[in-house]
C-alpha cells in the first residue's frame, strides 16, 4: 500500500502557471485566490471551506466566506481541484489529479491517499468500457483509521 505525501510539484503546477491559467480563461489574478491555493497545495488533509478560510484569513484579515466559497468553485471549474463530497454534507477539496482513492475514516473524517499502478489502470479500462470521460480520478473507500480504531 502506498500512502501518498503531498508533493506541492507532483501534480499541481507552480504559481507562475496558475496565473498565467487564470489569465487565459478571462479570470481576475488575486493574491486572495494565489493564496487559497497555495493552503490547498500545502495541506495533507482535504481541507474544508472552513479551514481554509480560517488559514488563508490569517494574511488576509478581510477576506470573507463568499470569497473562499467562490474561488473553489471557479478552481474546481477549471480543473485544478477536485471538491470530495463527504457524508456529512462537507465539502473538502484537493489538488491531485492522479488516480488514487481516498481512505475516508467514518469516525473522524480524516482522508488519505492511497496510490498504485492497480487504481490507475482500473480507471483506465472503466474510462474505456464507459466511453466517456471520467471527471475524477478517484475512489472513496469508507473505513475507521487506525487511530480512532486505537481509541475505541
Amino acid at each position: 500500500m502506498i500512502l501518498l505525501t503531498r508533493n506541492i510539484t507532483s501534480y499541481s503546477m507552480d504559481t507562475k502557471k496558475l496565473i498565467e491559467m487564470l489569465r487565459e480563461k478571462g479570470f481576475k489574478v488575486t493574491p486572495q485566490r494565489l493564496a487559497i491555493y497555495e493552503k490547498i497545495l500545502a495541506n495533507k488533509e482535504h481541507p474544508t471551506v472552513d479551514q481554509i478560510y480560517q488559514e488563508v484569513q490569517k494574511k488576509f484579515p478581510t477576506l470573507s466566506l463568499t470569497t473562499v466559497y467562490h474561488t473553489l468553485h471557479l478552481l474546481t471549474k477549471i480543473e485544478l481541484l477536485q471538491e470530495l463530497r463527504c457524508n456529512n454534507g462537507v465539502s473538502r477539496y484537493e489538488p491531485d489529479k492522479t488516480p488514487h482513492i481516498n481512505i475516508i475514516c467514518q469516525n473522524c473524517g480524516a482522508i488519505s491517499d492511497y496510490q498504485s499502478k492497480n487504481v490507475e489502470n482500473f480507471l483506465l479500462q472503466l474510462k474505456k468500457e464507459l466511453k466517456t470521460k471520467l471527471l475524477g480520478n478517484h475512489f472513496e473507500i469508507q473505513t475507521i483509521c487506525e487511530k480512532c480504531r486505537k481509541q475505541g
